[in-house]
């Protein structure tokens, strides 16, 4: 199942990957399941992410690994994070974060996930929640990184 989601911000796209950094990273998870960061190496490739998802009924750990980051001819940056020990339901986890130019020297920040569960009945139970997940960043990228 896909995900995507934009956000437009007033930081070019240099100035905001250089922002990608732990706190941005703690301030834009939301407020349930509750997220303690054990390990924030950074978005470069190699780089790994532990989390602890904390739910009414249980502690779950997660495991990315930053597996590809530059920058494309159009100036546009990027970092993708794959999901390594993921908490159940999912199976499979990708998330892209690109870095687009925008107007007046501005930028989009593009959320392009992707996510499978053993069942594509339970993927496509889970978009709205997935989807609302993403929806929670974009007023924090805008207090980050400035208002379009």
């Amino acid at each position: 199942m896909h995900v995507t989601l934009r956000t437009a911000v007033a930081q070019p796209p240099a100035q905001v990957m250089a922002g990608f950094t732990r706190d941005l990273f703690v301030a834009l998870a939301p407020p349930f399941p509750r997220l303690r960061v054990l390990r924030f190496d950074g978005c470069r490739t190699g780089d790994r992410v532990e989390i602890e998802l904390s739910t009414l009924v249980a502690r779950l750990p997660w495991t990315s690994l930053i597996v590809d980051d530059g920058q494309l001819p159009d100036g546009t940056r990027f970092f993708v994070d794959e999901g390594q020990r993921l908490p159940p339901p999912l199976r499979y986890w990708r998330h892209r974060h690109l870095i687009q130019p925008g107007p007046s020297g501005g930028s989009i920040i593009v959320d392009a996930l992707e996510y499978r569960t053993a069942s594509p009945l339970l993927d496509a139970l889970l978009y709205p929640a997935m989807w609302a997940q993403f929806a929670w960043r974009k007023p924090i990228y805008r207090r980050w990184f400035g208002k379009r």
